[in-house]
């Protein structure tokens, strides 16, 4: 890795050893960033508080070389990037600002990326990481994570179904509760849909009545109107003597027709008139009709303004004119057809959710069986890696129980909670000596116990669920003495199948490794390019006597760490 500008490292290369890389230095000179570093490159988190003072941003480079036809090669090349050589080069950004980019293989890829493949490539554990495992559901995490598909397989199908029971009670209990308010809906909706259907109006009646309405309101006013103009046009039979409009174009056009032969001009005026005459003519015998049609019955009119009465009083109430009316009437049929349909919904859910509860039930068994003998497996395998670490007497067990409740679902014949990983409580338990009765880890271990049985655990994951390379930040705190040795010892076996880095301030962890690297400050603060070296011969000798008594040139401390050295390499 190439880190420039994160934290107190203004610009440093870091070459990893393929097998135990052990990194060291003073408290504060920035061994811990090596950490954060490979973090970013893994997806981590950007944090702009990680961007060295006075700089733009904080980059960093890596070669993560790739074992080829693994899913990470397929994921890489999914998303675009180009192996170098087998290698994949990874780049991560972060502004000042707090913006962050990252690079796979020359191409931009979303941080989403990186973090897909960090979860197949490295196995990250810190300070947190021991805390983390105090705390039962992550207990419950590494014992589903260790029996691999014999609980998988279970818990994708339990999860299925817990999801689909939280769906349908909370329908359920939607229905149930408002089950007053539906009735009175479906109320209302019958009693405008019987009041609609009493009345039975057309689409568009409102308007047609309105229109006769004012027809049949002013008929004697339109007789007289129609009579006066058809005399005016037709003439007045009553009186001889009177001029109507026909007679007079009549004779107009028998003038024009007489000389239309001398001009075609006039012979053109000629038609129009005699057009005007038919038409005359039309309109007259139109007005006569309409006279003889119009209904003057005040029978008809009253009964018109009742029926009129009838429309408005659903206009009032369900929409603006009777086409409303109609739209509203379809839709309160439809929803009362849903909501007395409701009483059938319950009936279908609760048969539903009684259902999901007994297939809740054999899933939760099937975990419960799957979990307590990968328990005993597990636990076996951890009680025999603490006997490597110094810690012989020690045994390891799981507690996989449950407890009682009477809403829950039956798992052995008891009625049990039960949530979404299934009705389990897992503990991690352990009896650090003979004779002790097994306690809980957050309750029974020391800080140094905890450290072993957290590597514990991850060595047996190494066997069983394996990643190319695994970091430990400081996990060895709180250990010491011949506990540290082993630690060191064990990490070593470990290398042997897999990259280990290790961050530790322990002269007997660091004299395992395969190579040491040593991260300093210069002067000024800063750890710059010379600031990050590899460890040999003497150097290595100096740092362990440093680590070991604070003094690089006590003899005492001198040949502690050659011996520490030469039993290192005695049990490789």
């Amino acid at each position: 890795m190439r880190i420039r500008s994160l934290g107190v490292i203004d610009d440093a290369v870091v070459e990893l050893s393929p097998g135990f890389t052990a990194v060291t230095g003073e408290t504060g000179a920035g061994k811990t960033m090596v950490v954060t570093s490979l973090g970013l490159l893994l997806g981590g988190r950007a944090d702009p508080a990680l961007v060295r003072i006075g700089a733009k941003a904080a980059v960093v480079e890596g070669r993560i070389a790739l074992r080829p036809g693994t899913s990470a090669v397929l994921r890489a090349e999914e998303a675009g990037a180009e192996l170098d050589d087998g290698a994949l080069l990874v780049s991560r950004t972060v502004s000042a600002e707090g913006r962050s980019r990252a690079f796979l293989g020359g191409r931009s890829v979303p941080v989403g990326v990186l973090a897909e493949l960090a979860d197949e490539l490295v196995a990250v554990h810190g300070q947190t990481d021991q805390q983390g495992l105090l705390r039962p559901a992550r207990q419950r995490e590494a014992l589903d994570r260790y029996a691999g598909d014999a609980v998988a397989g279970p818990l994708a199908k339990y999860a299925g179904a817990y999801k689909r029971l939280r769906a349908v009670a909370v329908e359920l209990e939607e229905l149930v509760t408002r089950a007053r308010e539906r009735a009175q809906e479906a109320d209302l909706l019958r009693f405008g849909l019987n009041e609609i259907a009493s009345v039975e109006p057309l689409p568009g009646e409102d308007a047609e009545l309105a229109a006769e309405a004012e027809r049949l309101g002013h008929a004697e006013a339109l007789a007289s109107a129609a009579a006066i103009g058809h005399a005016a046009l037709a003439g007045n039979p009553e009186d001889p003597e009177s001029v109507d409009a026909t007679t007079l174009v009549a004779g107009a056009h028998r003038a024009l027709e007489a000389v239309r032969s001398h001009d075609p001009a006039l012979a053109a005026l000629a038609e129009r008139i005699g057009e005007v005459a038919i038409l005359l003519g039309d309109v007259a015998g139109e007005l006569a009709g309409y006279a003889d049609d119009l209904d003057a019955d005040p029978l008809r009119l009253a009964a018109v303004e009742e029926r009129r009465a009838a429309l408005t009083a659903l206009t009032r109430k369900y929409g603006e004119d009777i086409t409303a009316v109609l739209a509203w009437a379809q839709e309160g049929a439809a929803r009362l057809t849903e909501l007395d349909g409701d009483d059938d919904r319950i009936g279908e859910l609760t048969a539903e959710r009684d259902g999901l509860r007994a297939e809740l039930s054999v899933l939760a068994q099937e975990l419960t069986n799957a979990r307590t003998e990968a328990a005993a497996r597990f636990a076996e395998a951890v009680t025999a890696e603490l006997a490597s670490l110094a810690m012989p007497h020690a045994r390891v067990s799981f507690a996989v129980g449950q407890s009682e409740d009477p809403e829950g679902v039956e798992v052995g014949g008891r009625t049990v909670a039960y949530g979404p990983t299934g009705a389990d409580e897992v503990e991690l338990l352990l009896a650090p000596h003979p004779g002790a009765p097994p306690r809980p880890i957050a309750k029974g271990a020391s800080g140094g116990e905890l450290s072993r049985v957290m590597l514990a655990v991850e060595v047996v994951f190494a066997g069983t669920d394996p990643v190319p390379t695994y970091l430990f930040d400081e996990v060895d705190a709180g250990v010491g003495g011949k506990a540290a040795v082993e630690i060191g010892r064990r990490l070593a076996k470990l290398a042997k199948s897999a990259q280990v880095v290790v961050v530790t301030h322990l002269p007997q962890v660091a004299a395992f490794a395969d190579r040491q690297l040593l991260v300093e400050k210069t002067n000024d603060g800063t750890v710059t390019r010379s600031g990050v070296t590899v460890l040999e011969g003497e150097d290595r000798v100096r740092e362990l006597s440093r680590m070991l008594a604070g003094q690089e040139d006590s003899e005492t401390a001198r040949a502690h760490a050659e011996e520490l050295l030469a039993t290192a390499r005695a049990d490789g």
